[in-house]
């Protein structure tokens, strides 16, 4: 699988992104990371927003809601089969996570590190491909239970990246002050780990775990 890992939106250079594609050009909107907030208003006009970005890169940017698949994993993966690749915004990474587990996308990623598809993301997108979320709970609140999830925080990542992600470092973001938190966390714990400044990110293929 192939993966560009953003600290905030697509960053400076959203071609590294497109450039992956080789084959389909539909690219799924993972939108979970968002469900913290039930504002449907605010979650439409920042989800448009990416469809619009992904647009000016010549890829067709689709919503999926892993909500609609809680349960349904046989589904999740016949629809996924649709796209050629995943953009997975930014959030909150418990909720992320918690997304992911109950509707089967860890599952199916896990099993797809092998093909050619492309794993997009940034933020909470990036954090959850870590071995673990702990560090992160500095930034994001690990107990939200938005409509629909259920169950008690989970702390383990996807494990697909061997260290941990620290977003929006020594930025304008509004979290930044947070991530200061994390980042020494991760440093008295010895706990491995990237700092991304907003504008930064990581290009890599990834085959097995």
């Amino acid at each position: 699988m192939h993966f560009y890992l953003s600290s905030y939106q697509l960053c400076n250079q959203p071609s590294r992104f497109s450039s992956k594609f080789k084959g389909k050009r539909k690219v799924a909107i993972i939108k979970n990371a968002l469900d913290f907030n039930e504002d449907i208003g605010w979650q439409s006009k920042k989800l448009d927003q990416q469809i619009l970005d992904l647009k000016n890169l010549g890829l067709d940017g689709q919503i999926v809601d892993l909500r609609d698949f809680f349960n349904r994993k046989v589904e999740l993966r016949e629809n996924l089969s649709n796209y050629g690749g995943f953009w997975v915004v930014g959030g909150n990474a418990f909720v992320l996570r918690k997304a992911m587990r109950q509707s089967g996308f860890d599952e199916f990623l896990l099993s797809s590190l092998a093909s050619d598809l492309v794993y997009g993301g940034y933020s909470a997108g990036v954090c959850v491909l870590s071995p673990s979320l702990h560090g992160i709970h500095l930034v994001d609140k690990p107990d939200i239970l938005p409509a629909g999830y259920r169950g008690e925080p989970m702390w383990d990542g996807l494990n697909i990246l061997k260290y941990s992600v620290a977003p929006h470092y020594a930025s304008q973001h509004h979290e930044s002050h947070l991530i200061e938190h994390a980042v020494k966390y991760f440093i008295e714990n010895k706990m491995l780990f990237v700092a991304l400044k907003d504008g930064e990110s990581i290009s890599c293929d990834i085959f097995s775990v």
